[in-house]
């Protein structure tokens, strides 16, 4: 493996206590989850979720999934389809 071969990582499942429930919506346990819902979710749900008092997704990445770099990309994104490209691109990595 050459070094421009990205590392792959393991998908991370958050605990149960820990999983992420959509306003009116699924209950999200990972990356996959979480992408599967932003791609059918209302603006509506999503602005319940992303506004300028809070991310929740991002603060949830961050501290459940405990992936730092993701949470502070999707703590600059505002809109769905940013978040959603932004989630994409980091399942790319993942041996998922």
């Amino acid at each position: 493996m050459n070094k421009k071969t990205k590392e792959k990582l393991n998908l991370i499942n958050a605990k149960d206590e820990s999983c992420f429930w959509i306003n009116n919506g699924p209950v999200l346990k990972n990356l996959k989850d979480l992408k599967e819902s932003l791609l059918i979710m209302s603006k509506e749900t999503f602005s319940y979720h992303v506004n300028k008092e809070k991310n929740d997704f991002a603060a949830w990445i961050k501290e459940a999934l405990e992936d730092s770099a993701l949470a502070n990309k999707l703590a600059k994104t505002k809109t769905l389809k940013p978040t959603i490209k932004a989630v994409e691109d980091r399942l790319k990595k993942y041996n998922a």
